[in-house]
């Protein structure tokens, strides 16, 4: 694990009251940030943006919020974490929700510190971790079709997870290349995102030709066009794809295409992937995420997600700087090639 991750907010706050966090208490800890912020930067790409249209607008937030020129207005910090897992696990079979028990208990196990295993360092603990908590429907995956909450892969999708996962067994770090593209910086959560321990938000941008998604792992900008341009050409390939939006009555609706050969998903995919989401404001506090994926390579079947994702209006995104902290990168490296040495030695 690399526990260089995280962005500055979290290597310098002392601690951070987890209500304030969601803007329901009254106090949170304070934290020395010295670094300038993500906002303030992509505040200047922002007013470049705002010189070709009308500047940005809010109004008064009801469920039912326009921008200034008319949009349904999904501008804000929305966290997209969850404990619902993204596919069923087999061992519910066909069980579509948690009791109320048991989603309980999923909620709470998360706020206990966990011993670390014989020989290992451990992680943080519970304070520094924000997964969420069960869909408030307390579905048993953000999966809703195919019905059984399962990924429909192909079984040559599974023979090729095995195959990547016994390579990267015997060649964990051969070089920076077989580490992940989170590993590296690179990208972490993707598009659509499945959540993890931390850092799991939205900031939503709109101008009437554009809407941009910040998200705080690893500080990816999405810029979506909304004029009707066509997308990349097939030979043009990026990280996060190619996003091109719409509005559907009161639903933005996103296509993203043309995945690059080294973009990693945290569901099986390939560059012929294609993501189609849909973000509609369900009220004052939550906007409905729903994300559909086809890719006839990789899977049987499209399938759907769908999570909701509820307003931060006191959360503060600093800047993730995680390539000036990535001493973990360095060190698996070099104690790789110190185990190689060694092993020669004993030859």
């Amino acid at each position: 694990m690399n526990l260089a991750f995280g962005s500055k907010s979290y290597r310098v706050c002392l601690a951070r009251s987890e209500m304030g966090r969601y803007g329901s208490a009254t106090t949170t800890m304070r934290c020395a940030m010295k670094n300038r912020t993500v906002a303030e930067v992509f505040a200047v790409c922002l007013w470049v943006i705002a010189l070709t249209g009308p500047v940005m607008g809010q109004t008064k937030t009801d469920g039912n919020a326009r921008t200034a020129w008319g949009d349904p207005n999904l501008q804000g910090t929305w966290s997209y974490a969850s404990l619902t897992p993204l596919q069923r696990p087999s061992s519910l079979g066909e069980r579509e929700y948690y009791s109320e028990e048991e989603a309980a208990e999923r909620n709470i196990a998360v706020t206990r510190d966990v011993a670390p295993p014989p020989g290992s360092v451990g992680s943080y603990n519970a304070l520094w971790f924000d997964r969420g908590s069960v869909s408030p429907d307390r579905r048993t995956s953000l999966i809703t079709e195919p019905a059984n909450g399962r990924l429909p892969v192909r079984p040559e999708t599974t023979a090729k997870a095995e195959a990547e996962r016994a390579y990267t067994a015997d060649h964990p770090a051969d070089s920076w290349l077989d580490r992940s593209n989170w590993d590296r910086c690179i990208t972490y959560h993707g598009v659509p995102p499945v959540s993890t321990g931390y850092n799991n938000t939205y900031q939503i941008f709109q101008t009437p030709d554009h809407v941009a998604i910040l998200v705080e792992n690893i500080h990816d900008v999405r810029i979506i066009p909304l004029d009707g341009r066509s997308q990349l050409t097939g030979d043009v390939r990026q990280w996060n794809g190619d996003s091109r939006g719409h509005w559907e009555g009161d639903t933005l609706v996103v296509e993203t295409r043309n995945f690059s050969e080294q973009t990693q998903h945290r569901f099986p995919s390939s560059p012929g992937t294609v993501a189609v989401e849909r973000f509609r404001r369900l009220d004052d506090n939550t906007i409905e995420h729903t994300f559909t994926i086809e890719d006839d390579s990789v899977y049987t079947q499209p399938w759907t997600g769908m999570r909701h994702m509820p307003r931060l209006p006191e959360y503060i995104i600093y800047e993730y700087a995680c390539h000036e902290g990535n001493y973990a990168m360095t060190n698996i490296l070099s104690a790789e090639r110190t185990g190689e040495a060694e092993a020669s030695n004993e030859q």
